[in-house]
């Protein structure tokens, strides 16, 4: 399952609370694709399959589907707001390599 540092918890938390929707949760997906297999995708869902991996970071619920959540094993996504680095990024120990871009992995 993919773990949350505190900031990305807090800023996930803030995107959320700005959707005003309740019950709403992050979904971290694996999919194929992108320059270098596979890609990550995340959004905020509220459609949970039997199936799904959840875990709560502070006041965010994490969902992963079971095809992806061994791909996360591991991971972890950060949340950073700087002058060389602005955004989300996942720290991925399966990831044999990644691309230029950050967003896709083998």
């Amino acid at each position: 399952m993919i773990s949350l540092t505190d900031a990305a918890a807090t800023k996930v938390s803030e995107l959320i609370n700005a959707e005003d929707e309740a019950g709403l949760a992050l979904r971290v997906a694996v999919r194929p694709g992108g320059c270098s297999g596979f890609s990550y995708e995340m959004y905020f869902d509220s459609d949970f399959a039997d199936d799904d991996r959840t875990h709560t970071f502070g006041e965010v619920q994490v969902v992963v589907d079971a095809s992806s959540a061994s791909l996360l094993e591991g991971a972890t996504l950060d949340y950073a707001d700087g002058l060389q680095q602005a955004g989300f990024s996942i720290d991925n120990p399966n990831a044999q390599r990644s691309c230029g871009c950050g967003q896709s992995f083998c």
